[in-house]
């Protein structure tokens, strides 16, 4: 665990008095002194320097020669692979908006914080810095080419991970999330992020999900055989489905691995709107007339919209995790799942909700109507063979540390 001397802080507000007070609080939380600037120029000549990379920036927004959100555009084009405490007067609305698009430049940021600070707030945010781990930063800066992801799906080299999902009213284990990663020869493994948009953009994208389809689902005839029946979901996207002969290799693959079609489900991102709806169209239809479940993934975000919910006939609905986590302390937040929930069950629609990151989150989902939760809370994703002793686990925790207070339950 890196001590908390060791972290490299740096501050940057225009007002040297902000700058003052923040050095004065991190000295009274432990931390070392942290580099102060008072204008975004500067503090990238600083950072420029081989020998100067901080671990963590506490960023002013409002600053008159250098905004903050132009200062993130400058962090995005260094690579910049530390994290970010945002800082500012403004609106919590607008402090949202900034974290959100500093989280699309795949930048991580602990959480904001509005003027006048407290000692508490700082500290609380503090306490979320964890040091990258070596394949992090590796997967932040590294560019893998159509030929290097077209030879992984050919040499076996992708492997499944899989993310549990729980019945919220219960805690027990409904199903699992398959997520692909890539067993690299050389880089270890590698995120999805860093090469299915490569894949997309190639026309790898469906040789790919058809290797972690079949994977998939002979995985979950081993755990169906041991007595464990769990929905598998798997994620597609419009490139898969544009094929029309992709609902028969489903239901054929289905078919082989001896798996019941209404324990597999197709989580559908629309990462890009369909230039011609009628493949598309016709593949999820013909998927829904063989039993298999349909989830509309990432909901309300992107093109997952309403104009899908009325054209396809999805059985399931994903809220994304951006309208889950800290919904319980966040009005516009809980505004967005509340309204996601309410359409999802008038739409007699099973509810999953993403992003239950910590404790309040999943007290916030027990006073809810929503059916299924998953998170790092509950659990990150894992290699199969680790799955049954997480569950034991997951048990032991259910029954000492996650039971509901009576008036949290839900009546069924």
């Amino acid at each position: 665990m890196t001590e908390k001397f060791a972290i490299r802080i740096l501050a940057l507000d225009d007002e040297r008095l902000m700058l003052k007070l923040l050095s004065h609080m991190l000295a009274i939380l432990g931390f070392a002194p942290a580099v102060t600037f008072d204008n975004g120029r500067a503090a990238l000549e600083w950072i420029d320097s081989p020998d100067n990379y901080p671990d963590l920036i506490l960023l002013d927004l409002n600053m008159p020669e250098m905004d903050g959100v132009e200062f993130v555009r400058h962090l995005v084009e260094r690579h910049y692979g530390g994290s970010l405490i945002l800082i500012s007067g403004e609106s919590e609305r607008m402090l949202q908006t900034v974290t959100k698009l500093v989280r699309a430049h795949k930048i991580q940021v602990l959480g904001h914080l509005r003027k006048p600070i407290t000692l508490e707030g700082l500290n609380s945010l503090l306490e979320k810095w964890t040091p990258p781990s070596q394949s992090e930063l590796l997967a932040a800066k590294k560019i893998y080419s159509a030929d290097e992801v077209r030879a992984a799906i050919v040499n076996g080299e992708l492997i499944n991970y899989y993310q549990p999902k729980v019945e919220v009213a219960t805690g027990r284990v409904v199903g699992v999330e398959t997520l692909v990663c890539w067993s690299h020869p050389d880089d270890g493994i590698v995120f999805p992020s860093q090469f299915i948009g490569v894949a997309e953009a190639h026309g790898l994208i469906d040789d790919l999900t058809r290797v972690v389809l079949t994977g998939a689902l002979a995985q979950a005839r081993v755990w169906q055989d041991a007595g464990l029946t769990l929905r598998i979901a798997v994620n597609v996207s419009m490139g898969n489905l544009g094929s029309l002969n992709f609902a028969d290799f489903v239901a054929g693959e289905i078919a082989t691995a001896g798996i019941p079609p209404q324990q597999v489900v197709l989580e559908v991102t629309e990462s890009q709107l369909m230039e011609d709806p009628r493949a598309p169209l016709e593949v999820l239809t013909r998927l829904r007339m063989k039993r298999i479940r349909l989830s509309i993934d990432d909901f309300g975000t992107g093109h997952s919209s309403l104009a899908q919910l009325r054209d396809i006939p999805f059985n399931e609905l994903k809220i994304d995790q951006s309208f889950v986590h800290g919904a319980w302390d966040n009005g516009t937040v809980r505004a967005m799942f509340d309204a996601s929930l309410g359409l999802a069950k008038q739409l007699d629609m099973e509810v999953v909700a993403e992003g239950v990151e910590d404790r309040d989150d999943w007290d916030f989902l027990r006073k809810t109507e929503c059916d299924i939760a998953q998170g790092y809370f509950i659990a990150k994703p894992m290699r199969a063979a680790s799955l049954p002793d997480w569950i034991n686990s997951w048990q032991m925790r259910l029954q000492k540390e996650l039971a509901a207070a009576p008036q949290a339950m839900r009546i069924r």
